[in-house]
């Protein structure tokens, strides 16, 4: 018996644990080993900046690189500062986009532009962070985005499946922050390839055996260390073992779809991991962010951003149509950022530099009222002339519609309050 406990088949607890903790959850099951979380609201923890929800869950594009407003969403027509690009008219009165984006402009109906955006952070890293947080990038403390808050106010919508999923390559996206590491994202670099090791390796008599084992050793743990922690650390791989064995697993799996639907989103890690976030939004899924990059276009914007465009174009088109027609962009709010904007001079290498003043981003669905654009840049999309909508603003705003208490403190580790969105407001104006 000593034998078999030290061997198991040569599938230790920590390894067999950790692979599904890394596969199904996105974290490490060493994190578990940190103190424990205290956790507290302010007074009596009831919120004077919350509504009644018009979203319960959300679907994050998250341009990478900082995209482009001026050839993409915010297109100064007649001016020098577009280059070659043009604007065409869309099915909003008084709206225009890019020409590289024909096909949402036969959709701005169902889409708020957001043109008066502004960052206080102006390099990718720092500005990455702090779209995701709305907080400044710090080595003493990592925040949690906006996925881990909303798991911890509100928890899953499918008990079976994860609540965070991150579809995309992004290795400095702050996860749960401070919170516990089982509110982190799972990670999804492909999307065609789905949720890898998603089946055992064993035979089911061999696996149960495993499960049985890891279950008495656990015992033991809970006897010598602190139950919260080693409850923490079992119920991560118990949440993996139920997605799978449940039906629901299939979500993760695009090639169920036909060609034709495939083909409508793109062929390409955007378009196929947005059809992907449709399915996930089906099967309830609180939160999945798809990532798109990179939009950093220091040399040749006028040829890169076309291409990357169409590939917006195409896959967010298509996303907002299934929505719409499965009866799920009611509740579902569509979230498209970047980090900043890009600069109105164009350089001697025919791009566009870091532009953080003034740039746009975008929301639809979850009770966004469509066909408008909120707040303007100046005449050469240089600055916000008018309704200046901060980073901290814009993610109150996303908790706004999933009716989150954006003035409930909860505290770090270390003791120091938080909120949501730190001290932003959100755009109510945004909403039916």
């Amino acid at each position: 018996m000593k034998s078999l406990l030290s061997k198991a088949d040569e599938l230790s607890r920590r390894d067999f644990a950790g692979t599904l903790a890394k596969t199904f959850l996105g974290v490490s099951a060493a994190s578990f080993g940190l103190p424990a979380i205290e956790s507290r609201a302010a007074g009596a923890g009831a919120s004077t900046l919350k509504q009644i929800a018009t979203a319960k869950r959300v679907i994050y594009l998250y341009m990478t690189g900082g995209m482009s407003h001026l050839d993409t969403f915010d297109p100064k027509p007649g001016s020098d500062v577009m280059g070659p690009t043009g604007a065409i008219k869309t099915n909003a009165d008084g709206v225009q986009v890019s020409e590289y984006l024909p096909r949402l402009a036969k959709q701005m109906d169902k889409i708020a532009l957001i043109s008066s955006m502004s960052s206080t952070q102006g390099a990718h890293k720092q500005g990455n962070y702090f779209m995701h947080t709305s907080y400044e990038l710090r080595s003493s403390i990592r925040h949690p985005a906006m996925g881990a808050w909303l798991l911890k106010y509100r928890g899953k919508l499918n008990g079976a499946l994860p609540g965070n999923v991150m579809i995309g390559n992004d290795s400095s996206h702050p996860g749960s922050g401070f919170f516990e590491s089982n509110l982190s994202p799972l990670m999804i670099s492909d999307p065609a390839g789905g949720l890898q090791n998603s089946s055992s390796r064993l035979p089911e008599d061999r696996f149960n055996f495993h499960l049985d084992l890891a279950s008495t050793l656990d015992a033991k743990f809970i006897e010598k260390y602190d139950q919260r922690n080693v409850r923490a650390y079992t119920d991560m791989y118990d949440d993996a073992i139920k997605l799978m064995r449940s039906e629901d697993l299939a979500a993760f799996d695009i090639s169920g779809e036909s060609d034709v639907v495939r083909d409508r989103y793109g062929d390409n890690t955007f378009g196929q991991g947005c059809l992907l976030a449709r399915r996930l939004a089906e099967h309830d899924v609180r939160f999945v962010e798809v990532t798109f990059g990179s939009w950093d276009t220091h040399n040749g914007n006028f040829v890169e951003v076309p291409d990357k465009a169409e590939v917006l174009d195409q896959a967010l088109s298509a996303l907002l149509h299934d929505l719409e027609v499965r009866g799920l962009l009611d509740d579902t709010l569509v979230v498209l950022a970047t980090e900043f904007g890009r600069t109105p001079e164009i350089n001697a290498n025919e791009g566009r530099d870091h532009h953080p003043k003034a740039f746009t981003c975008l929301m639809a669905g979850g009770g966004i009222s469509g066909g408008q654009r909120y707040g303007a840049s100046d005449e050469r999309g240089a600055d916000v002339a008018e309704k200046k909508v901060s980073v901290p603003d814009f993610n109150a705003t996303i908790g706004y519609a999933l009716g989150l208490p954006l003035d409930q403190v909860i505290y770090s580790p270390s003791k120091r309050p938080f909120t949501l969105a730190d001290k932003g407001k959100p755009v109510a104006e945004l909403f039916v």
